[in-house]
């Protein structure tokens, strides 16, 4: 907003305003319109989750697609609305919430004078007996055109992507387990579609003339399961894997089954299990005779994924939707994919330039705010099994570049006053990362420390859960103790600008 209190976008006319931001296709996409120049305003309940990711150029705004009256201002001089919202990780009853959420939407764009709503749906037949949050996902886009004039559906099967809900699972499955016992479920066939694909087809659809409401089917060439895309996946990452098919396995006991080895909630994955017995499939060619888009094989879209899998740590990944989860809870040792998080946050009253200066001293003489004592056993260790130890120390106490060795770390990611991101180079059964972002103003700040651990095989989990109490002990001390030096810092420059300064004698 601007000093007056109206939507700065709201001037210019064709604002194109996107909900679901803060989910894995929502993510993506944003960053494509803002890289195309588009005046978009994103609608979320918490736009504290997104203020810092966006664009200057965006706003961000809230509002509840539950309470119709929040959603006015919102859509005041929209042209365009993207409607990337389900409630699949909702403890109620997920397809009575779409219900509402989808009527409220599509009466309050069409009050608006929004000119066009763009969903993105789920496939399957609707003639067959659909799973429930396949039959909510077309509902929805019902509903939609119930009550707006022009809905541009979109009917997608299985996303691959890095960071994707279908991708994780399939990666966490192929990477941990070398036999794995397949329900009947993993034999249904789909029709995949590459996150890129998807994406250039929902860009695409801004350029439509208008009409009436149309459902595009979209797929890329390839009709395969799941347990050939595991396979697919298995053979680029050169691993062999067994496959045992049991057919009695129930959808209530594959998502208990998937929730103790790959990164799904269990009410979400029984949500996924339940979908996957349908064949989701494409029916038509209306979509190839409409849009330009020539979507990629299976083999090309894994092998995309698998490169563009340690960019960002993904750029968007499907566990980020504040809905995935229900109500919002901090990570600890929580999977993701094939890697293991432990992010924490802490707030301090001092600018984000105080609040990362600490951070930026981290290592070498400077230590690492608490227990040095135990990282220093740690280097020791590592040296005595033929790694590098600590002696490396740091090439500078005060400066930073992408490439530095700060320890047994080396610096992957450098941004100044923001983030600072080490890749571990000591011998550990696995990758590791020890990641520090701040976010914040000239009055407040807040600090997230995530270390993250990508393991090999079995002994790699082993090694991290063995020591997540230790880490819990030195990490939870580390952050409180960089708090403090944070504030010590800005009180120091405080006092500084306080001290008048000595006048000089005359000459």
């Amino acid at each position: 907003m601007n000093e007056s209190g109206e939507f700065m976008a709201q001037r210019d006319g064709g604002i194109v305003l996107l909900t679901g931001a803060t989910g894995y296709v929502g993510g993506r996409l944003l960053a494509l319109l803002e890289r195309r120049g588009k005046r978009v305003r994103c609608l979320t309940r918490r736009p504290e989750s997104l203020t810092s990711r966006v664009a200057p150029t965006t706003d961000v705004v809230a509002g509840d697609l539950l309470e119709p009256d929040s959603l006015v201002a919102a859509l005041a001089g929209v042209d365009m609305a993207y409607y990337f919202v389900h409630s699949m990780g909702a403890d109620r009853d997920f397809a009575e919430q779409d219900r509402m959420a989808a009527t409220n939407f599509a009466q309050a764009a069409s009050a608006a004078g929004v000119r066009r709503i763009i969903y993105l749906g789920g496939l399957g037949n609707p003639d067959q007996e659909l799973s429930k949050h396949l039959r909510s996902r077309q509902e929805t886009g019902n509903i939609l055109r119930e009550h707006h004039p022009q809905v541009i559906e979109f009917r997608a099967s299985i996303v691959i992507g890095s960071g994707s809900l279908s991708f994780e699972m399939i990666r966490a499955l192929v990477e941990r387990l070398p036999v794995m016992i397949c329900p009947r479920w993993v034999g249904v066939l789909a029709q995949p579609i590459a996150i890129e694909d998807l994406l250039a087809y929902l860009l695409e659809a801004l350029e439509l003339a208008d009409g009436p409401s149309q459902v595009y089917e979209i797929g890329g060439p390839d009709q395969f399961s799941y347990g050939q895309i595991m396979q697919e996946y298995a053979r680029q990452r050169g691993l062999s894997r067994w496959m045992i098919p049991v057919p009695l396995l129930t959808p209530h006991l594959s998502s208990l089954w998937l929730g103790l080895v790959t990164p799904l909630y269990a009410r979400v994955g029984r949500k996924l299990v339940e979908s996957l017995r349908n064949p989701t499939l494409v029916s038509n060619t209306l979509a190839a005779k409409t849009f330009p888009v020539r979507p990629r094989s299976v083999r090309e879209a894994i092998a995309r994924a698998l490169v563009n899998e340690d960019r960002e740590f993904a750029e968007t990944r499907w566990s980020d939707a504040l809905s995935s989860g229900g109500h919002p809870r901090s990570w600890g040792g929580v999977r993701f994919g094939s890697r293991l998080v432990d992010s924490r946050t802490t707030t301090v009253p001092v600018s984000a330039e105080a609040a990362f200066a600490p951070i930026r001293r981290i290592g070498g003489r400077t230590g690492w705010y608490y227990g040095n004592w135990l990282w220093s056993l740690r280097g020791f260790l590592d040296l005595m099994c033929g790694g590098i130890g600590v002696r490396r120390g740091r090439r500078d106490p005060e400066l930073l570049r992408v490439g530095d060795t700060l320890d047994f770390w080396r610096v992957e990611v450098y941004e100044p006053s923001r983030r600072l991101r080490l890749q571990a180079e000591m011998k550990v059964p696995g990758r590791a990362w020890l990641e520090f972002e701040v976010v914040g103003d000239e009055r407040q700040s807040t600090i997230r420390q995530t270390a993250l651990f990508d393991p090999v095989g079995l002994f790699g989990i082993i090694y991290w859960y063995t020591l997540f109490p230790l880490h819990q002990f030195i990490f939870s001390g580390m952050l409180r103790n960089i708090a403090r030096a944070a504030q010590r810092i800005d009180s120091s420059k405080d006092s500084e600008r306080r001290v008048p300064p000595i006048s000089q004698p005359p000459a």
